[in-house]
């Protein structure tokens, strides 16, 4: 199993899992900025890294992601070690997407996707993506940028979501939410506009 990063107090009432994207480390700046951020707001947070995300980190050598029966069963393993009851999972973009595969199977009590990857960047629509977020029973938030290349606004209207699904549009912002200097919003502004909207919606579980 992987290693954990915790933020937050560990007597938190609830505790959130985040695993990282398909390209960055569990402490990059945006995922430590969101960790420590709802730590400070009396979460828990668990971040965690993929087996080959791990060797990266020892070899100093990219390399692409794990197949998806490896990232499925290291979520199911960190759920298992974290417990189910109290235990909301997600993450960034592949991290947040993986985890809505195992959300219901494993019976959390939330999910929270950061940019999620509806489809690959100038694609059609991936079914593959989509088809069990119809059906998802988990109460979930997905905070998303307008503008992102993996599944935009106007993308989205188009598909067919689960009714536990809520959505967070983040204004102008791209993949990792940052916006373009002539809409006069920031990356920190829509990071903590996220930021926000992630608590308020662990508030209500």
């Amino acid at each position: 199993m992987p290693g954990f990063l915790f933020d937050g107090p560990k007597d938190a009432e609830i505790t959130i899992a985040l695993a990282h994207g398909a390209g960055a480390l569990m402490d990059s700046a945006f995922m430590s900025e969101f960790a420590e951020k709802l730590g400070a707001q009396s979460f828990r947070v668990a971040r965690f890294e993929f087996p080959y995300m791990i060797k990266r980190r020892e070899t100093g050598t990219r390399r692409p992601p794990d197949r998806a029966p490896v990232l499925l069963d290291t979520w199911r393993g960190v759920i298992d070690d974290l417990g189910a009851d109290n235990l909301v999972i997600g993450g960034k973009s592949m991290g947040g997407r993986i985890a809505s595969m195992v959300a219901d199977e494993m019976g959390v009590r939330g999910l929270v996707c950061l940019g999620y990857p509806f489809h690959g960047p100038g694609k059609p629509m991936n079914p593959d993506r989509l088809a069990h977020l119809e059906n998802l029973k988990t109460p979930t938030l997905i905070c998303q940028g307008t503008r992102d290349t993996l599944g935009n606004a106007e993308d989205v209207a188009g598909y067919m979501l689960s009714g536990a699904i809520t959505m967070h549009w983040l204004e102008d912002g791209d993949h990792g939410f940052k916006p373009r200097k002539a809409s006069g919003l920031t990356e920190a502004g829509n990071w903590q506009s996220a930021i926000g909207a992630i608590a308020e919606f662990l508030g209500r579980l």
